[in-house]
């Protein structure tokens, strides 16, 4: 009778989902109520989970709860820590979770509701939770390694260093954008910068709590830890009105960028335990509570979608950036669907602290999920507003002829109405000097947010005050993903150092784990610093190859799995990963082609650059710009060059990935798998409640 019951239960959350999921497809006629969308994206997620992670786990993995864990067999109380499963959860959760899921699915907003909604549920289910499942998996059963490693020795010796290079590239390009947004979201925000500055001795006392005071009791170490963080965003409030204390908080850009990079170096070279987890633990809080509680806000204030299912700009000519929706509206919203940067953390830091592999399920798919679904609401939070105010924050000032009247008469003839006085008044409103041509994505969703949040709460009185809370949540999101980055990246480069000289490679050699620190961050940290610095702001030669670089890093992961589950034999089940990586490598040699060669100077890096060579042959550039414009030149070729070579480096691991393919299905060698060998567990059954957890 439980299992009728329960058919009956499944069937009816497939049917709403199905009903809910129409709707948003195909309803035309007044404004969308925002209900729908949440209400699509639960139960498409509660059945992912509950059927598709489930045959992954069962058919195409076979998890194993006898054998030990990495954590288990090389606890060494640095990086091998076994961590209760719902502490993992968070730091795991919070490592992944970055501007992708924030800002991609707000700039994609451009092309309509429509594209982006369909692509963040269905691609995170079947691409993006599949992913980091699968190489958590792989990096269990191999004591904890990178995929770098796991290519090296499961594809090729050629292709796996290849992979390593273009990993370790597209990771210090990662990191340096991530701290670059860091840094444009704080530097105007004591509240915020007063607020991330404190949860760092939080998580310190936090670890600290857990491992000396009252070990294993995460309950009321959670509780102690949530209640600070909750004091300090309030108390981030005082600081900034206070003008003393906003003054010590109102850091320079190149300031908060030399603070994150000391940040960046402690959190790669300190025990996992003592701060990194627990920083991670906390934020997880922050950033779930303040997702749920957005879409609680939906749920109840239940406000009209404004922005189209489909746009004019589908046809590439977009103000917020230009590109057709294929294959740009996926390169876009990149981590919210599927994001290569999660294999990095799946095989970086949470392998090396999980108790079980069932726990992988939980962990691995279950994030992906939980990151989609803040792509969703990032989604309706853009599309909320109405389109003449989401435009005119996101549209740079040379595509909409800058501010004021002449960027209303731009926008106004796209067919999206606005008023200047419309303009002026929300800035006023969320306590900003101006709104006009702020691109990045990050205002517009805070605005978002702000506006859901104050109906629920407060009204427009306190708009001003979630306006802010939207920002310091967006940078914490953002923070947590360089920290959690930067101690993988430390690993990518020991193991590469120690190719040269073994004893760097050793993961618990302080000497190496210092040296190594300092390689990754000066590595990112330049890169930062060069973005800080640039006239004209960094982001616009360092963003562009964001998404492309996220992407290919995610092709590179699915390939090394795809040989991990043929050399395991199930070829039975080989589409679980074949598929979405067939699908990204469409996608991003796309995007790499059409980046590097396209005509059009708003969508190819080349193209720009000659027709800013063009201009100072002209003589159209004032002497006093063009010593900019020539690094703006340089800034272009170099991304073009970059891509091409990030590009050409996945092709050749693609090339020996289809060789080793063809000698398994050929039989003309023996698959040789690199697991470890079979451990079984020493731990009794309930040994994560019972030591590590579960008050």
């Amino acid at each position: 009778m439980k299992r009728v019951y329960a058919i009956l239960v499944w069937l009816g959350i497939a049917l709403l989902g199905a009903g809910a999921f129409g709707k948003i497809a195909f309803d035309r006629g007044e404004p969308l109520n925002a209900t729908w969308f949440v209400v699509a994206a639960v139960c498409c997620y509660l059945l992912a989970y509950r059927l598709y992670s489930a045959f992954v786990a069962a058919k195409v993995l076979a998890l194993d709860d006898t054998r030990a864990t990495p954590s288990e067999r090389h606890d060494d109380g640095r990086d091998f820590v076994p961590t209760n499963k719902w502490v993992l959860f968070g730091h795991h959760f919070a490592a992944i979770a970055g501007p992708g899921p924030l800002v991609g699915p707000t700039l994609a907003a451009q092309f309509g509701y429509l594209p982006g909604t369909l692509w963040l549920i269905a691609g995170a289910a079947f691409a993006g939770c599949v992913q980091d499942f699968v190489i958590l998996f792989c990096s269990i059963r191999r004591d904890g390694k990178s995929l770098g490693q796991m290519a090296r020795e499961e594809v090729s010796e050629r292709g796996g260093f290849i992979s390593q290079i273009a990993v370790l590239a597209i990771m210090t390009i990662l990191l340096a954008v991530v701290g670059l947004v860091v840094v444009n979201a704080l530097k105007s925000s004591p509240w915020a910068t007063f607020t991330l500055a404190m949860t760092i001795p939080i998580a310190l006392l936090l670890g600290l709590y857990l491992r000396f005071v009252r070990p294993g009791r995460v309950l009321e170490a959670s509780v102690m830890g949530v209640a600070l963080v909750l004091f300090v965003v309030v108390a981030g409030q005082w600081v900034a009105d206070s003008p003393s204390w906003s003054r010590v908080f109102t850091l320079s850009g190149v300031a908060l960028a030399f603070a994150i990079i000391v940040y960046g170096f402690a959190a790669s070279a300190l025990p996992v335990w003592l701060l990194l987890a627990p920083r991670d633990y906390l934020s997880a809080f922050i950033k779930a509570g303040a997702i749920f509680t957005l879409a609680a806000g939906i749920l109840f204030v239940r406000p009209q979608v404004l922005m189209p299912p489909l746009t004019r700009f589908i046809d590439g000519t977009g103000p917020v950036f230009a590109g057709k929706i294929f294959p740009f509206c996926f390169i876009t919203i990149a981590c919210g669907a599927i994001s290569g940067f999660h294999s990095l953390i799946s095989s970086g830091t949470t392998p090396k602290m999980i108790l079980r592999e069932s726990h992988a399920r939980f962990i691995g798919y279950g994030a992906m999920l939980l990151e989609s679904f803040v792509g969703v609401m990032a989604m309706v939070a853009a599309c909320a507003m109405p389109p003449g105010i989401y435009f005119a924050i996101n549209s740079p000032p040379s595509i909409v002829g800058g501010a004021g009247d002449a960027a209303v008469a731009t926008i106004s003839g796209w067919g999206y109405p606005l008023q200047a006085q419309t303009m002026t008044e929300l800035a006023h409103k969320v306590g900003e000097l101006t709104l006009w041509n702020r691109a990045g994505g990050a205002p517009s969703l805070a605005v978002g947010m702000a506006q859901i949040f104050s109906n629920t709460i407060g009204g427009e009185r306190l708009l001003s005050i979630w306006y802010h809370f939207a920002i310091m949540f967006e940078a914490l999101f953002i923070l947590t993903v360089l920290d959690a980055g930067t101690r993988v990246g430390r690993f990518m480069v020991q193991d590469l150092g120690g190719r040269v000289w073994k004893p760097f490679g050793r993961t618990g050699w302080m000497p190496g784990i210092l040296l190594s620190s300092a390689i990754i961050v000066a590595l990112w940290g330049y890169f930062l610093y060069q973005g800080v610095v640039d006239p004209l702001g960094g982001i616009n030669s360092l963003w562009p190859l964001f998404g492309i670089s996220n992407q290919l890093l995610a092709a590179v992961a699915l390939v090394v799995a795809t040989t991990i589950l043929m050399k395991m034999g199930r070829l039975r089940w080989i589409w679980v990963t074949l598929l979405p990586m067939a699908w990204l490598v469409v996608i991003t040699m796309t995007a790499s082609y059409q980046k590097i060669f396209d005509a059009n100077p708003r969508i190819g890096f080349l193209a720009y650059a000659n027709v800013l060579a063009g201009q100072i042959a002209a003589g159209k550039i004032p002497a006093e710009k063009i010593a900019e414009t020539h690094r703006l030149i340089f800034n272009q070729r170099l991304d073009a060059a970059v891509t091409g070579a990030l590009a050409a480096m996945i092709l050749v691991l693609i090339v020996e990935a289809l060789a080793q393919w063809y000698s398994i299905l050929s039989r003309r060698k023996e698959p040789v798998l690199h697991e470890s060998p079979y451990v079984a567990t020493r731990w009794a059954a309930n040994f994560s409640g019972a030591a590590h957890g579960d008050d």
